[in-house]
């Protein structure tokens, strides 16, 4: 029986192995029959000559003389186009931007202040050498202004006034003592009076000490002929600062203030006080209160608008009359100066140069 069994199974793998061996012999038919046909299409194409080249050169190529691209001379022409439109967009937009005072014709427009005249862009130490030589830019610029200060009130040039600013270094010290020499030529007796008891600058100007001044008198000295510089170089006196008190709006705030202007009205056709800036300081509303007007000054392109505003405003808000206002520093093309100096404020030792 197992021999029987052993047998069926030989049998059986016999059975399968025919049938696998059939596969394979279909698979090979097929494929002998596939490279038949690819080897008798092959020799068919060989025959027909397919392989054969029939293409010819008609024109060889040759280089260019000059590149295609980049096109130099439009591309200049293009350039300078899109170079100038940027130029004028970036200055209409710059125009369009700047809140600064540029020009006199701004203060009445922008500032409500009625403009008294400009002065050029004139280092200081040229303005004060100018002032002896009557022919001068800076003289001139002085004497337009003189003209108009002479129809500010019904009595002409004001008795009394000062010379502020928003910030310092905007020209007002040496617009003060401009002013005061331009006033003196006319033969009138004129009285220059340094306010700015935290940084004084005038006796700078003189090249004088600053020993005895204003500190003096509203300290309690009463001996004005001491305190008062009697004549100079340019035709008018001079009451320094004096020495730096160490709280100069307490010293304004005094009754004595007011007491000096009205003796030296007596003296004098015109007293003039280069004040210190209005912003950050208490002493511009005490003194603007003891003189008939104040004249502002605004360096061109300097202290933003806003600034400005607010600075005029707390001046008006002491109720003080504003006279008008001097632009300084105002580029020209036909001056070739520079006009910068610094301005500190301290309780030691006083700046050498003035505001």
């Amino acid at each position: 029986m197992a021999q029987v069994n052993r047998l069926k199974g030989q049998l059986s793998g016999e059975r399968r192995d025919s049938i696998q061996y059939n596969i394979f012999q279909r698979e090979v038919d097929t494929n002998r029959q596939l490279y038949d046909g690819l080897l008798q299409r092959y020799k068919e194409i060989g025959v027909a000559g397919v392989g054969t080249n029939n293409i010819s050169i008609v024109d060889r190529a040759q280089p260019s003389e000059s590149p295609s691209s980049p096109k130099l001379i439009l591309n200049i022409i293009l350039a300078a186009l899109a170079g100038c439109g940027l130029a004028a967009a970036y200055v209409f937009v710059m125009e369009q931007i700047d809140q600064t005072i540029k020009d006199p014709s701004d203060l009445k427009s922008k500032l409500g202040i009625v403009p008294l005249g400009s002065i050029p862009d004139l280092d200081k130490d040229d303005i004060i050498l100018s002032l002896s030589d009557k022919k001068s830019v800076a003289w001139e610029a002085y004497l337009s202004i003189r003209t108009s200060l002479a129809f500010l009130t019904d009595h002409g040039v004001p008795k009394s006034f000062l010379v502020t600013s928003t910030r310092p270094n905007e020209g007002k010290s040496t617009s003060a003592f401009a002013l005061a020499a331009v006033l003196a030529s006319t033969n009138k007796r004129i009285l220059l009076i340094d306010g700015d008891m935290r940084n004084p600058s005038l006796h700078q100007f003189l090249n004088t000490k600053n020993s005895s001044g204003l500190s003096n008198y509203l300290a309690g000295d009463d001996e004005l002929g001491k305190l008062i510089n009697k004549g100079n170089a340019y035709g008018f006196d001079t009451m320094s600062a004096g020495p730096i008190p160490p709280n100069a709006a307490e010293r304004l705030s005094s009754t004595r203030l007011q007491d000096l202007f009205a003796i030296l009205a007596e003296s004098y056709d015109t007293v003039i006080v280069d004040a210190p800036p209005v912003l950050g300081l208490a002493d511009i509303p005490l003194l603007a209160n003891s003189v008939e007007g104040v004249i502002y000054t605004i360096e061109a392109g300097g202290v933003k608008l806003r600034g400005i505003q607010s600075a005029i405003n707390r001046v008006r808000s002491s109720n003080a009359h504003i006279f008008g206002g001097l632009v300084t520093k105002v580029q020209s093309q036909h001056s070739g100066y520079g006009y910068g100096y610094s301005y500190q404020y301290s309780y030691g030792q006083p700046s050498t140069e003035a505001g």
